[in-house]
């Protein structure tokens, strides 16, 4: 799906969308030097529109930054302000939006650190990243043969682009082969994440997902946690291997392109009744209750436009 909108923040300013362009002698684009968030603006039940957990996002795009050695030029309160003026200009009551930052042209070679890193805020409306059946129905995922970093190869816990290239392989060798999503083990051999969700699986009523040490700590996932916790459910982050995902009653993915979405079956092996099952799907219904504005209880887990 093409997507496009009216404006770009470009370094400061509102740039026309074709306008928007960078030099092919970019050092981001011959050497993967960016890093980028991924953030959501939902429309309100009341009418009005805010984007989720801002605050989280933007940390975590700083974060990025200083874990790849090319620092954030712009405060919290600078990005914070281009996210909010991008969907206004755009004049958008649900987006995705996109910080990015790369280090721009100038030297050539691994070790340009006088370049000066660039960075831009796009927006643009996209639904259900998997599909709206996917978001009703579930999933269907296979385990890719791409193997997750580990975290001593790259930075795990930073959204730097040239760390996606290991989703890129693997998601288009299980969309090939007709899957929907690509389901990543470590190094080790236990499951990590998918190729830009985080991952859990229910049985008997507890939650288990990978810690944070070799995944990169999704917001979405976070949220998740504290709304299943809020609820009553047991949540361990630990790891455990492809079988255990095999025989789960349910599995589901988070992430900001992906919210919550469902998995019915992996390597072709039915996930439960091979349908949303019920912690799914209330859990599924707590985080829209939040996002639409209908929970009191995390009011401030939106910004609003």
């Amino acid at each position: 799906m093409a997507v496009r909108s009216e404006k770009i923040w470009v370094d400061g300013e509102m740039v026309n969308w074709d306008d928007a362009k960078v030099h092919v002698m970019s050092h981001a684009l011959h050497y993967g030097t960016a890093y980028f968030e991924g953030i959501r603006c939902y429309a309100l039940d009341e009418e009005r529109s805010a984007v989720f957990r801002l605050a989280e996002h933007l940390r975590r795009f700083r974060d990025s930054g200083h874990i790849l050695g090319t620092p954030l030029p712009y405060g919290i309160d600078e990005m914070t302000e281009a996210v909010l003026d991008v969907i206004r200009i755009n004049q958008l009551k649900e987006c995705y939006i996109r910080p990015l930052a790369f280090v721009g042209d100038g030297e050539m070679g691994l070790y340009a650190l006088n370049n000066p890193v660039r960075v831009i805020v796009a927006a643009w409306a996209w639904g259900a990243y998997l599909g709206d059946e996917g978001l009703k129905r579930g999933i269907r995922a296979k385990v890719s043969s791409y193997t997750r970093h580990h975290v001593n190869v790259m930075m795990t816990n930073s959204k730097v682009s040239g760390n996606y290239v290991n989703s890129v392989l693997a998601k288009h060798e299980v969309k090939l082969a007709g899957y929907d999503e690509a389901i990543m083990l470590d190094p080790e051999g236990c499951v990590s994440e998918a190729s830009g969700e985080n991952l859990f699986i229910v049985k008997d009523g507890q939650l288990r997902t990978a810690p944070v040490t070799s995944i990169l700590p999704g917001i979405n996932r976070a949220s998740v946690i504290e709304l299943a916790r809020a609820k009553g459910y047991q949540v361990n982050e630990e790891r455990f291997a492809r079988d255990a995902l095999y025989i789960a009653d349910e599995a589901f993915l988070t992430g900001t392109a992906a919210e919550v979405t469902p998995i019915r079956e992996v390597d072709d092996r039915t996930i439960g009744e091979g349908r949303p099952g019920p912690v799914t799907l209330d859990l599924q219904q707590a985080f829209f209750d939040v996002i639409r504005g209908r929970s009191e209880g995390h009011r401030d887990w939106l910004t609003l436009v």
